[in-house]
C-alpha cells in the first residue's frame, strides 16, 4: 500500500523545483494564496533545530572536542542553550552521560558511558536503543532488537482500507492477555518469519498484511544485530529449551526490560471504581457486556440488526433493552478464564473509531396503534425486555431478577459436588450429587433418550444448545450440550448438565426438542472466594503458573467436595471449598495453596460482597414468596411483544434510520 504524507516545503525550495528552471515556463500551485502566503514558510528550519540533540550530543562527546554546551554554540544556527542542556540531562537519566566529570563537577557535561557509546552507533531512537543494552544483559536481546526495529518505522501491523477493527482484532490476536504493543510486535513478526521462510505457501498471507514494510523491518533487524554485534552482543542462534513455565518467566523478563528502557515514560493500570462499573452496567458482566445508548423507542423490535452490527466483534449472547439504553453481552467460552473478553475490546474500539451503529426504525405511532388497549396496564414492558439470541427468545425482564433468580438451583449454603472441568485454579464446572440432583438428572437422561431424536435442522455452529452423546460413555446415550467450536467433521461440544466437554463427531449431533429446554441447566460454574495468585505463580504462567495447576489438581480431583457458598455473581458461585484428609478432617483448599505460596488472601469484588449480604436470607420464605411472578401476567406480556415483532420485525426499504452511540 501507498501511503501519502503533507509535508509542508520552504519557500524558496518550492521556487528552485518550479518549471522553467532552464528557459521561460509557466508555475502552476495547485493551492489556495493565502495557504501559500500564511502557512508556507519564508525559510526552512535547520535539522539541528528541528530534531532531537540526543544523538549529536552523543557524537560530539565520542570525538572528545570539548563540552557539548560549548561546542554546540558554533554551530551555524545554535540550538537553544535550554534544549541542550535538557538533552544532557535527559542523557544522563538514560545512563548514557556519567552524573559528573573527573576534572569538575560541570551539571552540564558528563564522561561518556558504555552505553552511551553503543548508542551514539544505533540509527534508533536514544530509549530502543536502550532496550536493546537491556535486552542484552537479561538475555532477550532478540525480541528487543525486533521491538526496536519495528518501533523505528511505521506502524507494524498493516490496516486495510476502512478495516480498523480488523486490524485491532489482528493486534489484540498477537498482544494474547498482555495488553502490549511491543509483546504483540513480537509475536508477530516471529509469525512471519516462520511463515515466510518454513512455508511459502502462505506468503500471500504476509502480502495481504503488508510484506513489503515487514521486510524492511527485517532488514532493519539484521543491520542492529550486525552493528550490536561489534560490541559483543550476540542473538543466541539456538535458544534452550522451553518448559511449560519457562515461556512466562521470559515474558516476564521482557516486561522488566521494557520498563526500564522507557523509564520514565510508561504508564500502569489504574483501579476501576467497581461500584460505579455495577450501577452504569445495570449489575451486567463489565467484562462481557458494552453498554449502549440512544435506543429507538420499542428498541428490542430491532435486535436482529443490532446483533449484526456487533458480528465483526463476537457472538452474542443476549441484549438486555432498559428505556433508552441496551446492553449487549458476548458469548463467554465456559473453558476459559475470567478476562475481558475481545469482543469487548473490540466494540470499544468502534466507538472510539466513530464507527455509526444505524437501524432501520418504524415510526412510534404506526407501532403504537397496535398496543392500543395495552398501553396503560403493559405499559413498562415497553422499556424493560431481556433477548437471548442462543434461546432465540424475547420476554419481559421480570421484576425480580439477578442474584435472587439465579439462586434457584442452590438448596443450601453447603454444597456436595463433584468436579467435572477445571478451568484454571480456583476456577471449576462441576454438579450437585445430592438425592434430589441425582433424580433430576436421571429422570432428565429418561426423557431425552425417551424422544425420537431427529437431526440437526440447521448447519452445526458455535453458541447452538443441542443433544449430544458423551463419547467416554459405553451407553450412547445423549445429553443436552452446547457447541463450543466446530473443527472439520468434529464439534467440542459443553455438557451443560454437568460441566464437562468432549469432542463429538458431527453427524451424532441431534436436534433439541422444545420440551427439553425448559428445564435450566444443571451444571454449576464455581470460583474459590478470597484468593489471588501469588507473585511466583504470575511470574511463571499467565495468571497460574503450570505447577500451582499441577497441585490444585490432584487436591480436587477424584475426591467428593463440599462448597460454602459465599456470593453469586454473573451465574458464577464463589466459595469454599473444603475436602475430607486421610484422617477424616476437612481441608481448606484455599488455605492449602496459600501455605505453598501458589496463592495469596484477597479481598472479594465490590459485586460479591453486595451478593454475599444479599444471600444471607436467601433461605427465608417470604423471599421466595416475593419472587413469584403472576403467571398470566407474564403471558399476556409475551403475547404482546410477539405480536409487535410479527408486525414490525421486518426491514423496509423507505423506514427512517436511527444512530445508536
Amino acid at each position: 500500500t501507498i501511503s501519502r504524507s503533507s509535508i509542508l516545503y520552504s519557500r524558496p525550495g518550492l521556487v528552485m523545483r518550479r518549471a522553467g528552471r532552464v528557459s521561460k515556463g509557466y508555475c502552476y500551485r495547485l493551492v489556495h494564496k493565502d495557504f501559500w502566503t500564511d502557512f508556507i514558510p519564508e525559510e526552512s528550519v535547520p535539522e539541528m533545530l528541528r530534531c532531537p540533540l540526543g544523538t549529536t550530543v552523543l557524537k560530539i562527546k565520542k570525538l572528545d572536542m570539548g563540552g557539548p554546551k560549548a561546542l554546540l554554540a558554533t554551530a551555524l544556527s545554535p540550538p537553544d542553550v535550554g534544549d541542550i542542556e535538557r538533552t544532557i540531562f535527559q542523557l544522563k537519566e538514560l545512563g548514557a552521560l556519567t552524573t559528573g566529570v573527573q576534572t569538575e563537577d560541570d551539571p552540564h557535561d558528563g564522561e561518556l558511558t558504555f552505553l552511551g557509546r553503543v548508542l551514539a552507533q544505533l540509527p534508533v531512537d536514544l530509549h530502543l536503543g536502550k532496550l536493546i543494552v537491556l535486552g542484552h544483559v537479561f538475555g532477550c536481546l532478540e525480541e528487543c532488537l525486533i521491538i526496536a526495529a519495528a518501533l523505528s518505522l511505521q506502524n507494524f501491523f498493516a490496516v486495510p482500507f476502512k478495516q480498523h477493527v480488523d486490524g485491532y482484532r489482528n493486534k489484540l490476536f498477537f498482544a494474547g492477555n498482555s495488553k502490549s504493543d511491543c509483546i504483540a510486535i513480537v509475536n508477530a513478526f516471529k509469525t512471519f518469519t516462520n511463515r515466510f521462510y518454513f512455508n511459502l505457501g502462505t506468503v500471500l498471507i504476509c502480502l495481504i498484511c503488508n510484506l513489503e514494510f515487514k521486510f524492511q523491518v527485517a532488514q532493519l533487524f539484521h543491520n542492529l544485530e550486525k552493528r550490536v554485534r561489534a560490541f559483543n552482543m550476540c542473538v543466541n542462534a539456538q535458544p534452550s529449551a522451553m518448559d511449560q513455565e519457562r515461556v512466562y518467566k521470559q515474558r516476564f523478563i521482557l516486561q522488566v526490560v521494557i520498563a526500564g528502557a522507557f523509564y520514565p515514560n510508561y504508564f500502569t493500570f489504574g483501579k476501576c471504581d467497581e461500584e460505579i462499573a455495577v450501577r452504569d452496567l445495570a449489575g451486567k458482566d463489565p467484562k462481557t457486556t458494552v453498554m449502549l445508548k440512544n435506543i429507538p423507542p420499542y428498541g428490542y423490535l430491532y435486535h436482529k440488526q443490532l446483533q449484526s452490527l456487533f458480528r465483526q466483534c463476537g457472538q452474542v449472547k443476549s441484549i438486555a433493552y432498559d428505556g433508552s439504553k441496551a446492553f449487549v453481552e458476548f458469548s463467554r467460552n465456559p473453558m476459559e478464564g475470567f478476562k475481558i473478553l475481545p469482543a469487548v475490546y473490540l466494540s470499544v474500539k468502534m466507538s472510539q473509531l466513530k464507527i455509526p451503529l444505524l437501524l432501520n426504525v418504524h415510526f412510534p405511532g404506526d407501532i403504537e396503534k397496535q398496543l392500543q388497549g395495552y398501553l396503560a396496564s403493559l405499559f413498562h414492558i415497553l422499556f424493560r425486555v431481556n433477548v437471548d439470541c442462543q434461546k432465540q427468545t424475547v420476554e419481559p425482564v421480570e421484576i425480580s431478577f439477578g442474584t435472587l433468580q439465579q439462586s434457584k438451583m442452590i438448596p443450601n449454603h453447603v454444597l456436595s459436588i463433584k468436579i467435572t472441568e477445571i478451568v484454571e485454579v480456583g476456577h471449576f464446572w462441576g454438579y450437585r450429587i445430592d438425592e434430589k440432583n441425582r433424580t433430576v438428572l436421571q429422570a432428565l437422561t429418561a426423557e431425552i433418550n425417551y424422544q425420537n431424536l431427529m437431526d440437526l435442522p440447521v448447519s452445526p455452529h458455535p453458541g447452538l444448545v443441542c443433544l449430544a452423546p458423551f463419547t467416554h460413555a459405553e451407553n450412547g446415550e445423549y445429553y443436552r450440550a452446547r457447541i463450543l467450536y466446530v473443527c472439520g467433521d468434529f464439534a467440542e461440544v459443553f455438557f451443560v448438565d454437568y460441566g464437562n466437554r468432549s469432542k463429538v463427531p458431527l453427524k451424532k449431533l441431534k436436534e433439541i426438542p422444545s420440551c427439553l429446554r425448559e428445564l435450566p441447566f444443571q451444571a454449576l460454574e464455581f470460583k474459590m472466594c478470597k484468593m489471588r495468585p501469588s507473585a511466583k505463580s504470575l511470574v511463571c504462567g499467565e495468571w497460574w503458573s503450570y505447577s500451582a495447576s499441577q497441585r490444585f489438581a490432584s487436591l480436587v480431583n477424584g475426591y467428593t467436595l463440599l462448597v460454602k457458598v459465599y456470593s453469586l455473581v454473573h451465574s458464577v458461585l464463589h466459595v469454599d471449598v473444603f475436602r475430607y484428609s486421610r484422617c477424616k478432617k476437612l481441608v481448606n483448599i484455599r488455605d492449602v495453596l496459600i501455605e505453598e505460596c501458589y496463592a495469596e488472601l484477597a479481598e472479594e469484588s465490590y459485586e460479591s460482597q453486595q451478593s454475599h449480604d444479599l444471600l444471607k436470607g436467601l433461605f427465608l420464605d417470604q423471599v421466595k414468596k416475593e419472587e413469584k411472578m403472576p403467571v398470566s401476567s407474564r403471558e399476556e406480556e409475551k403475547h404482546l411483544i410477539e405480536r409487535l415483532l410479527n408486525c414490525f420485525s421486518d426491514n423496509k426499504a423507505d423506514v427512517p434510520t436511527h444512530k445508536v452511540t
